[in-house]
């Protein structure tokens, strides 16, 4: 069993760092995890200085805890691949490249993915789905969990920009839910907005922290610990 703090989707709140800083010191614990969307906020696009100060914050954080994992998210690489979508700024494309780099160079290579395993537990950004590996792996006979992580970690934008993606799935949607892959593990994904964590079967989903247009919190804003072994949370307080 992991004792796995997570640090959801950030979306330019550079305070989150300290805070998470601040409750990881209380408490004993195995790993830190990001789950992505590390930048792009409503109406933000022109504020450098946020995008500035939330990398700074980033870079400290990585230098108290630096075997965090990093699980990319598609507001982060969306600039890598210059891939536009909503609260892409033009403006502030260097500084999310130049941030991109220098997290890739201050964590271990294999600490930064699209989706990382420890334990019985999946940490993505968006979750990988039952859909998405039969669409792009076949019927045919499976894949040792880890190959096929390390294959999807190897994919490029033609495959991961699309709806059904670890970077853009939404497995908890009640209008389409898909299955999981594989059925017999946890997920743990940020991306969609949540009130608070919301455990649908085996899948956690912990976006608290984004906001509505109007800078109004969606959901409660609290950090959790995750078990890697029995898929449930606990606040970190």
């Amino acid at each position: 069993m992991s004792r796995i703090f997570i640090v959801p989707d950030v979306h330019l709140k550079p305070w989150m760092f300290s805070k998470a800083t601040e409750l990881i010191k209380k408490g004993e614990y195995d790993r830190v995890v990001f789950l992505g969307d590390l930048v792009d906020d409503w109406n933000q696009e022109k504020n450098l200085d946020l995008y500035r100060e939330t990398f700074e914050a980033i870079y400290d954080f990585i230098g108290e805890f630096p075997d965090t994992l990093y699980c990319i998210g598609n507001h982060d690489i969306s600039y890598v691949w210059q891939a536009f979508e909503s609260g892409y700024s033009m403006f502030a494309r260097d500084i999310v490249c130049e941030g991109m780099n220098r997290i890739r160079y201050m964590l271990p290579e294999e600490n930064v993915a699209f989706i990382h395993r420890i334990d019985h537990t999946l940490f993505s950004h968006a979750g990988l789905t039952e859909r998405f590996v039969r669409q792009h792996f076949g019927r045919g006979p499976k894949l040792e969990i880890d190959e096929l992580l390390a294959q999807i970690n190897n994919l490029d934008r033609d495959i991961l920009w699309k709806d059904d993606s670890p970077l853009w799935a939404r497995p908890q949607s009640q209008y389409e839910p898909q299955r999981l892959y594989p059925w017999d593990m946890y997920q743990v994904v940020g991306h969609s907005p949540v009130e608070k964590p919301q455990l649908d079967g085996k899948l956690l989903t912990l976006d608290t922290f984004s906001t509505f247009r109007n800078g109004t919190p969606i959901g409660d804003e609290k950090f959790v610990w995750v078990d890697t072994e029995t898929g449930k949370f606990q606040y970190a307080e």
